[in-house]
C-alpha cells in the first residue's frame, strides 16, 4: 500500500490534463475547466503551505518509488500534450468552419488558456527527462518542441546546471530583474547557447551551420508540426492560438526558474552546492510538480530519480510555487517578500566572495548610491 501512495501522489498533472482534455472536448463553459483548476490547484496550495514531506524510503534505505511506472508516465505524457493541441485545434476548425456549430468565443478564449496553462505546466515532464541520458533526452526534445523550445533540453542539461548561479547561466535570475522580463531573458539566453554549441561543432568538423547534424535546427523543426496542425484548424485563429500556447507555456518554464535560483550567487569555478538554489517543497507543490522545487538537492545530484530528491536544509522560501508565482507577477510584492530571504541568504549561505558579489550588483544596479561613495 505504501509503495503504491508514494507513485499515485505524483499523478496529479496527468488527470488534471485529461481532465482539461475532455472540457475542451466538450465545448461550451466546459473548456474553463483547465483555468478552473489551475485556480483550485492555487488554493490547495497556499492552504499546504506548511505541510513538508521527506522522501519515502523502506527501512533498508529502498525507495518506494517504482522507476518503470514513474517512467512510464512521463513518456505517456507526450501523447497526452500532443493529445491536448489536438483537442484544441479541432475546436479550432470548428470555430474557423462555421462558428454556429462550435463554441462561443469566449469559451475558445477559454480553451486556448487552458491548453496554455496545462501545457506549460507538462513542461515539467521535459525537463525531469532531460536528465535521461538515453531515449528520455529524445522525448524530453520533443515534449519541449510542443511548446517551441526544444532548445531548451541542451541548454538546461549544459548550462543551466553547469552554470548555476554564475551570469553566465541565462536560467539563474539576478538580483533586481522582474520575471517578465527574465522570461525572455531566460529563454533568447538558452536558445543563443544551444546555437553557439552547434556552431561551434559545425565549424570544428569543417561543415556549414545548415546541415542535418544540426540539433539547434532540428529541434526548431520538432515544432514544425504543431504549427502546421493550428494554421489547417484555424488560419490567422490557428497561428494566434499557437503564439499564445507557447508564449504562456514558456513564461510558466521560466517562471520556475526564476523562482528557483533567483538572486543566488555562485562564484565562478567553484562547485554547485545546496546553498546555490531557493527550495520549495511543501506537499503539494511536491507532488504537483514532482520534487521540481527540491532544486537544493536536484543541482547536487541531478541524474537523481526526483521521488528520491530530499530536504537537504537548503535556503527555502517557506511557500509553494503556485503562491509564489502570483508573488511573481506583481514584482514589488515579490521584491519585498524575496529581501528578507536574500538578506538571510546572505547573513547565513554567502561566502565573502559571493557577498562581494553581490554588493556589486547592488552598486551597479544603484549608480547614485555608488556615486556617493
Amino acid at each position: 500500500m505504501r509503495t503504491f501512495a508514494v507513485n499515485a501522489r505524483y499523478l496529479i498533472v496527468p488527470i488534471m490534463s485529461l481532465l482539461t482534455i475532455g472540457g475542451i472536448l466538450l465545448g461550451g463553459s466546459y473548456t474553463w475547466l483547465g483555468v478552473a483548476l489551475f485556480g483550485v490547484c492555487t488554493v490547495i496550495d497556499i492552504g499546504t503551505r506548511n505541510i513538508h514531506r521527506r522522501a519515502d524510503f523502506a527501512s533498508d534505505g529502498t525507495s518506494y518509488g517504482v522507476k518503470r511506472f514513474q517512467y512510464g508516465v512521463m513518456y505517456m505524457m507526450l501523447p497526452v500534450f500532443i493529445a491536448l493541441q489536438l483537442a484544441l485545434a479541432w475546436q479550432i476548425r470548428k470555430y474557423s468552419v462555421s462558428a454556429s456549430e462550435a463554441v462561443a468565443l469566449s469559451n475558445l478564449f477559454g480553451a486556448i488558456l487552458s491548453a496554455a496553462l496545462w501545457a506549460g505546466l507538462g513542461i515539467i515532464y521535459g525537463h525531469e527527462l532531460s536528465h535521461n541520458r538515453r531515449e528520455g533526452f529524445f522525448v524530453s526534445r520533443l515534449i519541449m518542441a510542443l511548446s517551441g523550445a526544444s532548445h531548451f533540453t541542451y541548454a538546461h542539461v549544459y548550462n543551466h546546471h553547469l552554470d548555476l548561479g554564475h551570469e553566465n547561466d541565462p536560467a539563474t535570475a539576478p538580483r533586481g530583474r522582474n520575471v517578465y522580463a527574465h522570461a525572455w531573458h531566460s529563454h533568447m539566453g538558452q536558445s543563443h547557447y544551444s546555437f553557439d554549441m552547434e556552431s561551434g561543432k559545425a565549424k570544428r568538423r569543417q561543415k556549414s551551420f545548415m546541415n542535418f547534424d544540426n540539433r539547434w535546427i532540428i529541434g526548431y523543426l520538432f515544432s514544425l508540426p504543431t504549427l502546421v496542425l493550428f494554421i489547417w484548424a484555424g488560419g490567422l485563429w490557428g497561428v494566434a492560438a499557437i503564439l499564445i500556447i507557447w508564449g504562456i507555456s514558456n513564461f510558466l518554464l521560466e517562471a520556475l526558474n526564476f523562482m528557483g535560483h533567483y538572486g543566488l550567487i555562485r562564484e565562478e569555478g567553484k562547485p554547485v552546492e545546496h546553498r546555490h538554489s531557493w527550495d520549495n517543497d511543501n506537499i503539494f507543490t511536491s507532488w504537483f510538480f514532482i520534487e521540481i522545487g527540491r532544486q537544493c538537492d536536484h543541482h547536487v545530484r541531478g541524474e537523481t530519480y526526483f521521488w528520491e530528491l530530499d530536504d537537504v536544509k537548503g535556503p527555502n522560501y517557506g511557500v509553494g510555487y503556485f503562491e509564489l508565482f502570483l508573488y511573481t507577477l506583481i514584482p514589488p510584492l515579490f521584491r519585498k517578500f524575496v529581501q528578507v530571504h536574500l538578506d538571510h541568504w546572505d547573513q547565513n549561505y554567502a561566502t565573502e566572495a559571493e557577498k562581494k558579489i553581490a554588493k556589486e550588483i547592488y552598486l551597479n544596479a544603484n549608480p547614485k548610491i555608488q556615486s556617493a561613495l
